[in-house]
């Protein structure tokens, strides 16, 4: 498995944040229902816990003291997982930039005033998640041997 490329996470967040501005664009004034503003906490709580998941993760398997070793299987599925969420991060974060671009231009009325701030507290929290993701991923690592670092 290849590290995850942040150029593809920008692409990703670029191309859904667009998709979703033009949807809106046409049909915003159809639409019948609201940003739930529990996707910002459920979001951060996801990242904080692979923030934790990275830094014991790395730590386990540099094998400082006081811990024990880290299981291979467990480390292939959290950097499955750390790849699956930048992704999603990604993506969902996209469509919260493409609802506040949208609403960032009517802002003088309530309702898309409101649903800017849940939009853009979501895209910050997806963005949240997402460096956390690429931490956890790279704290999924295996470090060199520094016998193998030296020149001989």
């Amino acid at each position: 498995m290849s590290p995850t490329r942040p150029a593809h996470l920008v692409g990703i967040l670029v191309a859904v944040a667009l998709v979703t501005w033009a949807f809106l664009h046409r049909f915003y004034g159809d639409i019948a229902w609201l940003l739930p503003w529990t996707a910002i906490p459920t979001v951060l709580l996801l990242a904080l816990g692979e923030a934790h998941s990275a830094r014991a993760t790395k730590a386990r398997i540099a094998r400082k003291p006081g811990t024990k070793p880290v299981e291979p299987l467990a480390v292939a599925r959290l950097a499955a997982l750390a790849k699956a969420s930048a992704y999603a991060g990604a993506a969902f974060g996209g469509g919260f930039a493409g609802f506040a671009l949208h609403t960032v231009g009517i802002l003088d009325r309530q309702t898309p005033r409101s649903e800017f701030f849940v939009a853009t507290g979501s895209f910050a929290a997806c963005v949240v998640l997402v460096v956390a993701a690429l931490y956890l991923e790279h704290a999924c690592r295996v470090p060199k041997d520094p016998e193998d670092q030296q020149p001989q």
